[in-house]
């Protein structure tokens, strides 16, 4: 595995896929970095880290085998390496659809994964991961965020958490590359937050009360309200409450 540190970029990601834009690297290759100036999230949010607290990294992964239309699997595959490596240290994580990482009710990790295409098949996928470890404040208008710290108010080294959690999400990822869809997408499953019982959800119309059926290999979340309707939504157009 290539590891690439370095002390100060805008956004690992950006840097990461600029890179694999040109040239092929081994699958795997991390890019790392103490001082991330620029971290970007989904939708375009921007992911705050303190210099030297947190872990910020990208990974490139060549999923050339998979269809397309199952681009949500490598988001399944790398949030459960996530929620492992902290699994390690804390109780009660789980991954908030489609892929924040939670403890109860705080986000402590993101995930921006970024694909390529060439047609119809994956050129390569750049994987982001932003995970607060010893950050004892947040100063951005992100609404939740935590660190590992903060809930065990321990100081960590963040280099054995990185080798874990690259370690962990290649495991993963190996597991789909073998073909063993069936039981990663039941552990996804069996991971998500607010996954027993009914929720509040808000869509494009309004408030309602459902739980989760199942996450497709799309992405797109299966809902069933509390009066038996089947909804599907993809991750723009539905939001817990």
């Amino acid at each position: 595995m290539n590891i690439f540190r370095l002390k100060t970029i805008d956004s690992t990601n950006s840097y990461l896929k600029d890179l694999a834009q040109k040239l092929i690297f081994e699958e795997g290759t991390v890019v790392v970095t103490n001082n991330q100036t620029n971290g970007r999230g989904q939708q375009g949010s921007y992911w705050e880290s303190q210099m030297g607290k947190n872990i910020t990294c990208s990974i490139v992964l060549y999923p050339s085998f998979l269809p397309i239309q199952q681009y949500f699997l490598i988001s399944e595959a790398v949030s459960l390496g996530v929620k492992e490596t902290l699994d390690a240290y804390i109780d009660g994580v789980t991954v908030k659809w489609s892929n924040d990482i939670y403890y109860l009710e705080r986000k402590i990790a993101g995930i921006l994964i970024e694909n390529e295409l060439i047609g119809d098949k994956f050129n390569f996928s750049v994987v982001g991961i932003g995970l607060n470890i010893n950050q004892d404040c947040f100063f951005s208008d992100a609404p939740n965020p935590v660190s590992l710290k903060q809930i065990t108010g321990k100081n960590y080294d963040i280099e054995t958490i990185f080798k874990e959690l690259i370690k962990n999400i290649l495991h993963r990822y190996k597991q789909l590359k073998e073909g063993d869809t069936e039981n990663l997408i039941r552990m996804y499953h069996e991971a998500l937050y607010r996954k027993i019982g009914f929720h509040r959800y808000k869509d494009n119309e309004r408030i309602f009360n459902a739980r989760i059926n199942r996450i497709s290999d799309d992405g797109f979340l299966h809902l069933v309200t509390d009066w038996q309707e089947e909804r599907s939504y993809s991750f723009r157009n539905v939001r817990f409450i």
